[in-house]
């Protein structure tokens, strides 16, 4: 992976990378049958990518935001994305700044995370997912929408910065050829 760099933009296209690589590796672990493995990759993929989004969003952010939020954006939401403030710093992309359905996905990428650490649960009492098989479908829910996002929203701004590098280009054809279907199962 490249070197990040220290404007918001180079963080941004570092952390669209990790979220390409973390979806691939999750798809990875998926054609290996470990679904709790892909579960949480995809939920890493969606939490970088989440950090990507909140550092391109920066400027629209900071004017809907208090002086104490817009502190604790910069050096905590954005770096961190800490998991317990995921679902409100998606709201906030989702009511505020227009990134529709943003906050439903999130609610998939936390179900997953919580697949991780539980695994299927036929009671639905500690994970919402009773099957390997809803988790796996969930996965790849949670992937193509991914990479939507990034096709429609992200790359276009890293480009016109010339931080869409081949790296990217790559992962994202790759993840795609990958979920093209009757290439992937569930």
């Amino acid at each position: 992976m490249p070197k990040l760099r220290l404007t918001r933009w180079g963080y941004a296209s570092g952390r669209v990378l990790e979220a390409l690589l973390e979806a691939l590796l999750a798809l990875s672990f998926l054609d290996m049958g470990y679904t709790r493995n892909a579960a949480g990759k995809a939920f890493q993929a969606w939490k970088a990518l989440t950090a990507a989004i909140l550092a391109l969003e920066k400027d629209r952010l900071e004017k809907l935001l208090s002086e104490k939020e817009r502190k604790w954006l910069e050096t905590k939401g954005v770096p961190w994305v800490p998991t317990s403030s995921l679902k409100p710093l998606s709201q906030l992309l989702e009511e505020k700044v227009g990134y529709k359905y943003f906050s439903f996905y999130t609610d998939k990428a936390l179900d997953l995370h919580t697949y991780q650490y539980q695994g299927p649960d036929p009671e639905r009492l500690l994970s919402k997912h009773a099957s390997r098989e809803e988790a796996a479908t969930d996965t790849l829910l949670l992937l193509k929408v991914l990479i939507e996002l990034i096709e429609e929203k992200v790359k276009p701004r890293l480009q016109q910065r010339n931080l869409w590098l081949p790296d990217h280009e790559k992962a994202l054809q790759q993840l795609k050829q990958k979920l093209t279907p009757g290439k992937q199962q569930a």
